[in-house]
């Protein structure tokens, strides 16, 4: 579907109206500011918490990041997970103070303590963490009605087409009225351009807005957006419904969705979920997961060759590697200390580059790989580092479902890519 997002003037602005900033021959410091509290009432942590295996503010930090227009992006927060994670995902950390920290804060007295903070700022684009299928593209139009035209303000919206109806008080002994609709002249939705409403993706203020406590006035414009990326989580209901959303609307980075021919996958901590367990008699067993077999069955039947790693210090034996190798149907390469050296040369000898390959890691030694990967992911319980360098994280923890959820998002990219390529040639046949 085409994205046929449109700016509009706002009934607060005028053609010959000139912009009230008064920096119209000087470069202006554009910030995007994202505020991420730790304090969610409906879901603990919610703005990193794990959507389509990226942290939720991620999904809006790589679109502030690929806009290409900023010259700092900012996540403003009170907890220290947050503070890693946006940092992990390059922005820069505004630790706000216990005055704006509180349930009754609002967003503009954070922003106002931002700005008293940070004298080179001179517009604030404030993004909802909430909002994962923020584009790009929709930052850059929006901006530009700032840096062209002169506007103090733009703030994103979706046109609804929903009845509303006055509410009324059980107590209140009285009927409803409807508030936008004549019901004896229900008009049909095509015969009705329906209603702006904001979709809470993005305010644009100037700082002078912001600093008298007045965003969305001056000369003021809306940016409409379609509502297939008008996404705001809320609650927790919202969640499934939003992975699916993201998954086929969300921005994945600047580089074309790549269809990947060659998946790694570590022994332990992956596959299996690095226990070994030792019988009465003597014999080393390992566990592993069946939905993680059919998985990789799963790739290699969509042409995916799939290759195990393992290190000198892997607690399973060759043997045992060996055989879930066999189980696999796939190759194991044992004793692998120089991850990196191992999997360039395997790429070279198939003709493939990174962004071709897929990565399923599980520590430090394979942070190198989790970076360069085309798509790459750890397991939940994977530390620290090897978390922040993967591109996906699994809900699922080592051997209990990692693999799998890892192939499936493999796949559904694929499909998506897919989709994408029939949708180009179709467009291109278009006259």
């Amino acid at each position: 579907m085409a994205d046929k997002s449109k700016l509009t003037t706002g009934a607060n602005a005028s053609s010959s109206q000139q912009s009230s900033n008064g920096w119209s021959n000087k470069r202006r410091h554009i910030t995007a500011l994202i505020l991420a509290r730790g304090g969610s009432k409906g879901i603990p942590l919610k703005n990193i918490k794990l959507l389509a295996g990226v942290p939720l503010v991620g999904w809006v930090l790589r679109a502030a990041l690929d806009s290409d227009l900023f010259d700092s992006v900012w996540v403003s927060t009170d907890h220290d997970e947050i503070e890693k994670v946006a940092k992990a995902w390059g922005a820069q950390v505004h630790r706000r103070s216990l005055e704006v920290s509180q349930d009754s804060s609002s967003s503009l007295e954070t922003m106002q303590e931002f700005v008293r903070q940070r004298p080179e700022v001179d517009v604030i684009c404030h993004i909802q963490a909430t909002s994962p299928c923020l584009h790009p593209r929709h930052l850059r139009e929006a901006l530009q009605v700032i840096l062209d035209q002169g506007y103090d303000s733009v703030f994103s919206v979706v046109r609804r087409h929903q009845f509303r109806w006055e509410e009324v008080k059980q107590t209140e002994g009285r009927c409803s009225k409807p508030l936008n609709i004549n019901p004896s002249k229900r008009p049909r939705r095509q015969d009705w351009d329906g209603e702006l409403c904001e979709n809470g993706s993005f305010y644009i203020n100037t700082r002078e807005l912001i600093e008298k406590g007045v965003p969305q006035t001056g000369k003021v414009t809306y940016y409409e957006m379609p509502p297939e990326y008008s996404v705001d989580i809320d609650v927790d209901i919202d969640w499934p419904v939003a992975e699916q959303r993201v998954v086929r609307y969300g921005y994945f980075g600047k580089e074309e969705l790549e269809v990947v021919n060659l998946l790694f996958c570590s022994v332990s901590g992956c596959l299996t979920d690095g226990h070994l367990y030792i019988s009465i008699t003597g014999e080393e067993m390992v566990s592993i997961h069946s939905r993680d077999l059919m998985g990789i069955h799963m790739l290699q039947k969509d042409g995916v060759e799939v290759i195990l790693i393992s290190s000198k210090d892997d607690p399973v034996s060759k043997t045992l590697a060996d055989k879930l190798a066999e189980r696999a149907g796939c190759k194991v390469m044992h004793g692998v200390e120089q991850r990196q050296v191992v999997v360039e040369r395997l790429m070279k000898e198939r003709g493939l580059v990174w962004k071709k390959v897929a990565y399923l890691g599980t520590d430090i030694l394979d942070v190198d790989c989790l970076n360069l990967a085309g798509l790459s992911a750890v397991a939940s319980d994977a530390p620290a580092e090897a978390l922040n360098a993967a591109k996906y994280n699994c809900h699922s923890p080592a051997g209990r479902g990692a693999v799998r959820e890892f192939t499936e998002h493999i796949l559904l990219l694929k499909k998506k890519a897919k989709s994408k390529m029939d949708q180009d040639r179709i467009d291109r046949m278009s006259f």
